[in-house]
């Protein structure tokens, strides 16, 4: 019954404007279309509908789509309460130059600490009149990230740490409130052993629908939970369904993060298979350096096929990072593909 929710929830975002694609088209901008949320491609319009259709229903039973289960994003989408204006347990806003990741400190078991945002007066995140998430960056390294949402389940979730572990790897967990709770071992284990915790949200809400301070709310509330439980300062945000607006950049900011989509999604969730999986990421049209690649921690076959697709990569000469280590601190602009680039 899970697969089946987890599959309605994605149907409502697998969308089209990844970063690796030149075709001078901009990211779609979700908050003109409430009823396509991901401005699909207009020959997926007919599963959207389908899928919005059940939204209701979905929601009466605690699916993704009510911030319990899985959720989905933007580019080419896939599945898947603080009052405080000001970051609980704020991080220093001394600057530093290169990714994200420089700013960290190792420290013992694998787990980094000591992060420092970047100055925000060099971020730039406009382009063409709209602020935009990183979807991914520009570089001449052969690197990618590889990200993994977590909104429900954790079936497999020791399984893909196993094999990460096995690769001597570090990636991106972004987390849900309601994972957070649920699964406390699960998120001190994916920090101990090195890997980035990323926030999604404490309701899995559509975040355009928010007021600013609803925003912040969503934000810092899983924020806390995860600070409570690890004393780590998340600065990773993924907005649930890859919805959001010129607001949602800003107030990321302020809350000291980074809004982060994909450009690669692997559909995991249509639960087809591993080669269905293996195909998808290794032979999109947007990979590339720099590429953000979107699994899911409770899809079907994904860590079935996670050994092979990390080979796969691999094989074709990528290095395999955390969102962390991909993006710039600060000093970067946007283009219209949402491609972050070092100014």
């Amino acid at each position: 019954m899970k697969k089946k929710k987890l599959l309605l929830a994605c149907l409502i975002a697998a969308a089209l404007a990844g970063c690796g694609n030149h075709n001078g088209s901009m990211p779609p901008d979700i908050t003109e279309n409430t009823t396509d949320p991901d401005t699909m491609k207009e020959e997926m319009k007919s599963d959207v509908r389908t899928a919005q259709n059940g939204k209701e229903d979905a929601e009466g039973n605690g699916s993704m789509l009510s911030g319990t289960g899985e959720e989905a994003a933007l580019p080419e989408n896939s599945m898947e309460d603080g009052m405080e204006a000001e970051t609980e347990g704020s991080i220093s806003s001394e600057t530093k130059s290169g990714t994200a990741s420089e700013a960290h400190e190792a420290t013992e078991g694998g787990a980094v600490s000591a992060f420092v945002f970047g100055d925000r007066s060099t971020m730039d995140n406009q382009a063409g009149g709209r602020e935009l998430p990183i979807y991914c960056v520009d570089t001449e390294e052969k690197k990618v990230a590889l990200s993994f949402d977590a909104a429900w389940g954790n079936e497999d979730t020791e399984k893909i740490l196993a094999i990460l572990k096995e690769h001597d790897l570090r990636v991106t967990f972004f987390m849900t409130g309601g994972w957070v709770e649920n699964y406390p071992d699960d998120v001190k284990a994916i920090l101990e052993a090195g890997h980035d915790l990323g926030n999604h949200s404490e309701n899995h809400k559509n975040m355009s629908e928010l007021s600013d301070e609803e925003k912040r709310e969503e934000i810092l509330s899983v924020h806390r939970k995860v600070k409570e439980i690890t004393g780590y300062d998340m600065f990773l945000f993924r907005p649930p369904y890859g919805d959001y607006d010129n607001a949602l950049i800003d107030v990321l900011k302020d809350c000291e993060y980074y809004a982060i989509q994909w450009d690669v999604d692997s559909l995991d969730w249509k639960n087809e298979g591993v080669d269905a999986i293996l195909e998808t990421v290794t032979e999109h049209k947007n990979l590339g350096n720099g590429s953000i690649i979107l699994c899911h921690n409770g899809a079907e076959y994904t860590a079935q096929a996670l050994d092979e697709l990390i080979d796969g990569l691999e094989a074709e000469g990528y290095a395999i990072v955390p969102v962390s280590e991909l993006i710039y601190k600060d000093n970067y602009h946007m283009n219209y593909e949402g491609r972050q680039i070092r100014n």
